[in-house]
């Protein structure tokens, strides 16, 4: 089932570890087929080396239930589904415990616009999502972890195709894409400009985000109707 996705999300997830995005198990990332409405997602706990196509883990996108694999899936895949759900564009997602990234997770902080690197994938501040209730956190975690991250942007007014990305306070970042590679490949880019950001923040403390006209200017010359950037 679902042969060609499965090989895209196989080597999607090999991609962490090879970008230095994951330690151990410490991550997953899932595609999903809209038309068949089915999600194919890491397994739960499985080392990256003893990853196969065939291992990967295939559940229905509306009930969560598994559909095809022998494994459990990912124990973050309610949230993976809600995110899903809820912003009908996104084709792959990723899930990263990466250092800086986390970091900015763990002292509850957006992670600020200061330059064009991050300006070019990310349209403002990278959104840091509130923590859980007690009671979100007994009721129902991964999927309420996604439930307030779609709340976030919600409440954020913020366009998940032009963020890319989201930090859950005290634990990591998700990021999505048109498919699974892309996901993999807006982590990467997150982890980087988190790195910098802490190091901006390092050397001046009192750094001021970029201006608003450079945001603008350096995210719509590569992404948009007037897109200029790179080859077509």
């Amino acid at each position: 089932m679902l042969e060609s996705l499965r090989e895209a999300v196989l080597e999607a997830n090999l991609e962490l570890p090879r970008r230095g995005l994951v330690t151990y198990t410490w991550g997953n990332v899932s595609g999903i087929d809209r038309d068949a409405g089915l999600v194919v997602i890491k397994p739960s706990g499985v080392r990256y080396e003893d990853l196969t196509a065939a291992s990967l883990v295939v559940v229905d996108l509306k009930t969560g239930e598994t559909v095809e694999g022998t494994l459990r899936p990912s124990s973050d895949t309610k949230t993976h589904l809600e995110l899903y759900r809820a912003f009908p564009t996104i084709g792959g997602i990723v899930h990263t415990h990466s250092p800086y990234a986390v970091a900015w997770a763990q002292a509850g902080r957006d992670i600020p616009c200061y330059g064009t690197t991050h300006a070019d994938y990310f349209y403002g501040p990278v959104p840091c999502a509130r923590h859980l209730s007690p009671a979100e956190l007994n009721e129902d975690y991964e999927k309420n972890t996604g439930a307030v991250i779609v709340d976030t942007f919600r409440h954020r007014h913020l366009d998940p195709d032009a963020m890319p990305a989201v930090i859950c306070r005290s634990h990591g970042p998700f990021t999505w894409g048109k498919d699974a590679a892309e996901a993999v490949y807006h982590a990467a880019v997150l982890e980087e400009v988190a790195r910098m950001a802490a190091l901006t923040r390092l050397i001046d403390p009192s750094a001021m985000p970029a201006p608003q006209a450079l945001l603008d200017k350096h995210y719509r010359r590569k992404h948009g109707k007037n897109a200029y950037y790179g080859q077509k």
